[in-house]
């Protein structure tokens, strides 16, 4: 707490003030290719956009279209020798996941870095077009179907270019605090029982547990790609949309921890590019630095139950 507050850095020498330029200062991502989803806007527009500095080709995963190609236009103006691509994708859906990897497979591109970066806060309840409760369904479930979809190519690009794939997960120091026993297996549907702030709580705690759970399982077969979640800080970007005023009130009593948006993205764009995390695999980051999370995000039988939901959920999707 005393490190976010003052900004001191840690071990790896950033802290909380490092932004993400600072954090990539003289890496050269040339030769690499990344799908940033959410990067339409607040820290993914500005993960993508300091990827593209590095010489990285960005591929904007996002809904909105109209934003992803203005998100473009932002990244080119500032820089014009920059490699960016848009792609249409909501995560809510899983026929559209299933589009998205299907258009980025037939540009035959090369795969290393998967930043699975979009998300919605706090949203009233409702389902999905596939009848999951929608912060599950876009936060969790979209990411992990589109991972799967997309890990025989990082695994190609891996093998046939020597370099580490990385896969990052955002998630929250919200799953801290997600309903009790962490994933509602049986009730995950439950509009009666529906807690907008516990439920955005447990899709951040299944992002740790799956980035775990696939850590686990690529280590197992050998695969050169690394898995890591990160928590980006406090910032105010569209994200918390559903909840405006409640965040000012508490941005108002905490305004010493909350971070600017170049901040926000800082320990994202740390663990997918800098060399020091090269065959770390299976970590918790925050302010750029490893932190331990919950007992919960540790509970590799959570993991492997919730591995197991998700795919039942997914092919459940599939037949309808």
């Amino acid at each position: 707490m005393f490190r976010s507050i003052t900004g001191r850095p840690g071990p790896s020498g950033f802290g909380s003030a490092s932004t993400a330029e600072q954090v990539t200062h003289d890496i050269d991502g040339s030769n690499l290719t990344a799908i940033v989803t959410g990067g339409a806007s607040g820290i993914g527009l500005e993960t993508a956009r300091v990827l593209a500095m590095r010489n990285v080709h960005v591929i904007i995963a996002a809904r909105n279209m109209e934003a992803a190609n203005e998100a473009k236009q932002c990244i080119l103006n500032d820089n014009k020798n920059a490699c960016v691509d848009v792609e249409k994708l909501d995560l809510s859906s899983i026929r559209s996941v299933k589009t998205f990897t299907d258009n980025f497979k037939a540009l035959d591109l090369p795969l290393n870095i998967l930043i699975n970066n979009a998300g919605i806060m706090f949203c009233p309840f409702q389902l999905s077009e596939d009848g999951v409760e929608m912060q599950f369904a876009t936060n969790h479930l979209g990411h992990f179907y589109l991972t799967n979809l997309l890990l025989d190519k990082m695994k190609e690009t891996a093998k046939s270019s020597g370099i580490e794939g990385r896969i990052v997960n955002l998630s929250s120091v919200a799953h801290i605090c997600p309903y009790k026993g962490g994933i509602r297996f049986q009730k995950i549907n439950k509009k009666n029982s529906y807690q907008n702030k516990l439920a955005y709580a447990q899709s951040k705690l299944a992002n740790i547990l799956h980035a775990n759970e696939l850590s686990r399982r690529l280590q197992e077969e050998g695969a050169n790609i690394t898995v890591n979640s990160v928590h980006p800080g406090l910032i105010m970007t569209p994200l918390m949309r559903h909840s405006a005023l409640l965040m000012r009130i508490f941005r108002a009593f905490t305004c010493i921890l909350w971070k600017n948006v170049p901040q926000g993205a800082a320990t994202t764009c740390y663990v997918a590019l800098h060399p020091s995390l090269k065959g770390v695999t299976g970590k918790y980051y925050y302010d750029c630095n490893e932190y331990k999370p919950s007992k919960l995000a540790r509970d590799e039988a959570l993991a492997k139950n919730l591995w197991d939901f998700s795919n039942n959920l997914v092919n459940a999707s599939l037949k309808t």
